[in-house]
C-alpha cells in the first residue's frame, strides 16, 4: 500500500488533493488537528493533518477504473433523469428522492416557486447530489444561490434613469407614490439633479395632497394634470428639468379602462422611461394579471416593493423569469429615501433563502 501524509485547512480541501494525486480508491487511514507555521508559538495556524492510503495494485489501474466509473456515474445519472421524466407524471406516482434533495424541494415549494422552474432546479441538484461526494446541507445551499444568481443574472440593470421622464405607473396599494418619492430622493440627493413632478391620480384627493407634501419636502415643483392638454402644459413647463417624475392613478388593474386613460393621458415615446411597481405581498396569479394588463405599454423595468412585509418570495422570482424584464429598486419600508434598495439578483436571492434553515 501507498501511504502519504496531506496538510491542509479543510477536509473538503484535503480530500480533492488525495483524490488527484491517489485517485478515488485512496481510504483515510488517520487525521487530527496540527498547528503549524509561526514563530516560538505564536501566530500558528490551525491546519488538518490526514494520512491516506491506496493499494499499489488498484493503483496501477487507476485510469481504466475512474474513466470506467465516471462513464458509469454519468450513466446512472441520466438513466435516473429519464425514470424521473417517465414516473412523475403519473396519478399516484411518489418518486423517492436523497432527503438532502428533498429538503430542497420542500423548500422552494413552500417559498411558491412554480413547477416549471422547481422542475429545472430539481434536476440540477440531483446531478449535483449524484456528482459531488459528501455532499452537505451548507454546500447545496450555495450552489443553489448561484445557480440562482445566474439564471436571473439578465434582471440587472447597469443604468437607471436612462431618460428624462420616469413614468411610474401599477396597481392600488403597492406603493407608486411613495416609490416615486423615494426614486426623486435618490436623484436629488446622491446626484444632484433638478427634479419635478407631475401627477395625473386625480381619482383621489389624497394621493395629489400625499405628492404635494412630498414635493414642499424635497422643494420640488409639482403640476397636476386632468387630461392630456394639462399634461403636455406640464411637460413644456418642466423643460428645464433634468428628471420629471410622473404618478399615475391607482385603480384596479383588473379593470381595462384604467390602462386605456393611461394612453389618452401620456404619450409613451423615446424619452419616457416606464417603471412598473409590483408588489412582494401580491399572489403570482395576480401579479402575472398585472403584468399582463401593463404589456400594452411600453414597460421598461420594474419596481419590487414592500420586501420588508413578506417571507415568501417565490412570485417575485417567477414573474421576474416569466416577464423576462429587468428590475432596478427594491423598497423594504416606508421611510423616505431610506428603504431603497438598488436591484441585484444577489439581492433578491438572499430574500429568497433568507428562512434556510442550516443543520
Amino acid at each position: 500500500m501507498k501511504v502519504k501524509k496531506y496538510v491542509a485547512s479543510s477536509m473538503p480541501e484535503a480530500m480533492k488533493v488525495i483524490r488527484a494525486e491517489l485517485g478515488p480508491e485512496a481510504v483515510i487511514l488517520k487525521s487530527r488537528s496540527v498547528k503549524v507555521g509561526g514563530f516560538m508559538g505564536v501566530f500558528t495556524k490551525k491546519k488538518l493533518e490526514v494520512i491516506a492510503g491506496v493499494d499499489d495494485q488498484v493503483k496501477k489501474t487507476k485510469k481504466y477504473v475512474k474513466n470506467r466509473t465516471d462513464e458509469q456515474l454519468m450513466k446512472q445519472v441520466d438513466e435516473l433523469k429519464q425514470l424521473i421524466a417517465t414516473v412523475h407524471p403519473l396519478r399516484n406516482t411518489v418518486v423517492e428522492y436523497p432527503l438532502l434533495v428533498q429538503k430542497v424541494i420542500s423548500y422552494l415549494q413552500h417559498q411558491e416557486i412554480e413547477e416549471r422552474l422547481l422542475k429545472e432546479v430539481r434536476d440540477k441538484v440531483m446531478e449535483l447530489y449524484y456528482t459531488t461526494p459528501s455532499l452537505g446541507d451548507k454546500q447545496v445551499v450555495e450552489w443553489l444561490k448561484s445557480w440562482f444568481e445566474d439564471y436571473l443574472s439578465y434582471s440587472e440593470r447597469s443604468k437607471v434613469f436612462q431618460k428624462k421622464y420616469i413614468n411610474v405607473v401599477g396597481p392600488t396599494g403597492v406603493g407608486k407614490t411613495t416609490t416615486l418619492a423615494k426614486l426623486a430622493a435618490s436623484c436629488i440627493l446622491e446626484q444632484n439633479k433638478r427634479v419635478a413632478f407631475i401627477t395625473t391620480d386625480t381619482y383621489r384627493i389624497s394621493a395629489i395632497d400625499q405628492l404635494k407634501t412630498y414635493a414642499s419636502i424635497l422643494n420640488v415643483p409639482i403640476e397636476v394634470c386632468y387630461n392630456n392638454e394639462d399634461f403636455q402644459q406640464a411637460l413644456q413647463i418642466f423643460n428645464e428639468y433634468d428628471i420629471v417624475f410622473i404618478d399615475t392613478a391607482g385603480r384596479n388593474f383588473l379593470d381595462s379602462q384604467y390602462i386605456h386613460d393611461l394612453h389618452n393621458m401620456m404619450s409613451f415615446n423615446e424619452h419616457m422611461e416606464t417603471f412598473l411597481v409590483l408588489a412582494a405581498t401580491a399572489k403570482m396569479a395576480d401579479l402575472r394579471k398585472v403584468y399582463q394588463q401593463f404589456s400594452s405599454i411600453p414597460i421598461d423595468s420594474i419596481v419590487l416593493t414592500k420586501l420588508d412585509e413578506t417571507t415568501t418570495f417565490g412570485p417575485i422570482i417567477n414573474v421576474l423569469t416569466e416577464c423576462q424584464l429587468p428590475a432596478s429598486f427594491m423598497t423594504i419600508g416606508q421611510d423616505v429615501p431610506d428603504d431603497l434598495e438598488k436591484y441585484t439578483a444577489e439581492k433578491i436571492v438572499d430574500y429568497l433563502f433568507g428562512d434556510w434553515k442550516h443543520e
